[in-house]
């Protein structure tokens, strides 16, 4: 079987909800019923025909081609299968994902698996703000699962985090961990301003020392064991961190956030 592929025919003037075209609601479909699908686009509702070419037949691995930034809710709640983005992919990229993967070729906007639960999102360029974030109102964010961006991040990456690990190879912006309860999140290059800021606990593995919240307790340097078990455990990913040579074992750790419970940390390569 070749994979359920969706090849964009034209770019539409408004952002396109694709939330429909997921493997658990396209399972037993023949094309004519695909085709069929109602999306909506801002006010009204378009045919999945009318903006795409189908292919294949396989909607456990879909691929969606010629992607842009206007098509939002790709991979929403995505339960099981892969999904493949040749292109950029708009706003709520994998929002709410329970199982499977994402892999985005380009870049991703705004919420990007915003309450993501399990799984693994992959993006290839650059992220947009709340990464792994809760949506506005909410206050749990990203519950499980692996996010590995190859670019930079918006701000408040990984707010109101509760587990899972964020792995970013390039920049993040401002409040970097907000509000965070658990998981990690690891950057190896600068973070913006107020990092950890309002974290309760969870984990902010950084290469480059951070501009941190005046809450937060300078604990002094460490070895600590734990931390080549965790760079191994990412060897069979296509990132930089999966290559030996980033890791280290030598920090040093910053408690907080203060104001909070204090139970957090920032791990700052030594």
């Amino acid at each position: 079987m070749s994979a359920l592929t969706f090849t964009l025919k034209h770019r539409p003037d408004q952002s396109v909800d694709l939330s429909p075209l997921v493997s658990h609601n396209l399972e037993g479909k023949e094309h004519r019923e695909i085709a069929a699908l109602e999306l909506q686009s801002g006010k009204a509702k378009l045919r999945v025909d009318a903006l795409f070419t189908l292919s294949g037949n396989d909607p456990h691995n879909i691929v969606i081609k010629n992607s842009f930034g206007k098509l939002d809710f790709i991979g929403k709640d995505l339960h099981g299968g892969s999904i493949r983005v040749e292109g950029d992919a708009g706003a709520y990229l994998g929002l709410g994902m329970k199982s499977g993967s994402i892999r985005v070729t380009g870049n991703a906007g705004l919420y990007a698996a915003c309450e993501m639960k399990k799984g693994t999102l992959e993006i290839d360029g650059n992220a947009g703000d709340f990464l792994g974030g809760a949506l506005p109102g909410n206050k749990m964010g990203m519950k499980g699962g692996l996010i590995l961006v190859k670019g930079n991040v918006g701000e408040r990456a990984g707010d109101h985090m509760r587990r899972g690990t964020i792995l970013i190879e390039g920049n993040v912006g401002d409040y970097c961990g907000s509000r965070m309860t658990a998981g990690t999140i690891a950057v190896m290059g600068q973070t913006g301003r107020y990092a950890g800021y309002a974290m309760r606990r969870g984990t902010l593995l950084l290469w480059n020392q951070p501009q941190l919240p005046a809450s937060f307790n300078d604990c002094g340097a460490h070895t600590l064991g734990f931390l080549p078990l965790l760079f191994a455990s990412f060897k069979s990913l296509n990132s930089r961190f999966a290559d030996a040579a980033v890791g280290f074992n030598r920090v040093r750790r910053y408690a907080g956030d203060m104001a909070e419970m204090g139970r957090g940390e920032v791990l700052v390569k030594l």
